[in-house]
């Protein structure tokens, strides 16, 4: 190869990486609109089923619609009511979590003198003060009311494409150039992102429920709330269910006991070695052809492309751009390092 070819190469990849660097960029600006259409794009994929399976079933497409949208926005007004609640419930509780806090960090205080080591009690104190929490859950809910204006919006897209997905397929064979190929690459992209979602979806519920009914067991205050945050974060891959499980434990050490904490602890260690080691995988099979290192790091850049949403849908997200990937001839090399490896050799 001479040097001037090498020198064209090297140019070429350059330009590559800077155009790559460029759509990046108007991802990560336009962030603010990406969001919403994701989260409704992703909405409309997990519902068509239902949709389609209501109207085998001889339904209409507009009442199927009209029924699972009422339904999804009565399960949001439940969530909603369940995290109003919450913070009802922690408003009357913050006068005696001072107190409580003091007597706590003063039994600290007295082990870790104990081994030779000096806490300071009022700074521990302020530092897990439960004004901070306030404070936070305040913001949060400041944010939250601001994206209840953009939550119709989201509704109406969601609506819109379940309308519109059964002239996907016409509008795909006469806008595309190859679109056999094409069809058949979104068609599997769809279809395997479609059975992720919908056992993600099983499964964390079946998490969630099964951390609030543990939690009401052991006597844990909030337990509904926690059972809500599990199933959400249960959707983040690998380090969901560990953020999920913190709050319940510090909580249970500071209006339980250590013992009750130590329980906790033990129970999403129990429930995600049961749901998320063994029963996910066997449900799931060989899941969407993504190696773990991949789903470990597309978490890490989605989520700074996108935000809490990009490390929600990182998963499905990676896999649609690793399956269109492979219907492209400068893509397909790049595909194969972000597949799980080897296939697996079918025993005769």
């Amino acid at each position: 190869m001479s040097e001037l070819q090498q020198e064209k190469i090297g140019q070429s990849i350059l330009i590559k990486l800077a155009m790559l660097v460029i759509i990046l960029a108007g991802i990560r600006a336009a962030s603010d609109i990406m969001v919403p259409f994701l989260l409704a794009a992703f909405f409309a994929i997990v519902l068509n089923p239902i949709v389609t399976f209501l109207m085998r079933r001889g339904w209409r497409r507009g009442l199927a619609i009209t029924v699972v949208i009422t339904v999804i926005f009565i399960v949001i007004l439940l969530l909603v009511a369940v995290l109003a609640s919450s913070v009802s419930e922690f408003s009357d509780l913050y006068p005696q979590l001072r107190a409580t806090m003091e007597r706590k960090m003063a039994v600290v205080q007295h082990l870790a003198s104990g081994i030779g080591i000096h806490v300071s009690t009022t700074t521990l104190v302020q530092r897990f003060d439960p004004n901070m929490l306030m404070s936070f859950a305040t913001v949060a809910l400041t944010q939250f009311s601001g994206m209840m204006s953009n939550f119709v919006l989201l509704i109406l897209t969601v609506v819109f494409m379940l309308f519109e997905v059964h002239h996907l397929p016409y509008k795909m064979r006469n806008a595309l150039t190859n679109p056999q190929i094409r069809i058949a690459g979104l068609h599997r992209a769809l279809k395997g992102v479609t059975h992720y979602l919908a056992l993600k979806t099983l499964i964390s519920l079946i998490t969630g429920v099964a951390v609030w009914g543990s939690l009401f067991l052991l006597d844990i205050k909030f337990a509904l709330l926690w059972g809500v945050v599990a199933f959400m974060l249960n959707y983040i891959p690998n380090i969901g269910p560990i953020i999920a499980g913190i709050p319940p434990v510090l909580q249970a050490l500071l209006l339980n006991t250590p013992y009750d904490a130590m329980l906790v602890a033990a129970l999403f260690i129990a429930i995600h070695m049961v749901f998320g080691n063994m029963l996910e995988p066997r449900v799931m099979g060989r899941g969407l052809g993504l190696s773990t290192l991949v789903v470990f790091l597309s978490l890490i850049f989605w989520g700074w492309l996108l935000g809490p949403v990009g490390m929600l849908l990182s998963v499905p997200l990676t896999s649609i751009t690793k399956i269109l990937m492979e219907t492209t001839p400068g893509g397909s090399r790049l595909a194969i390092m972000l597949g799980a490896g080897r296939p697996r050799r079918q025993k005769i």
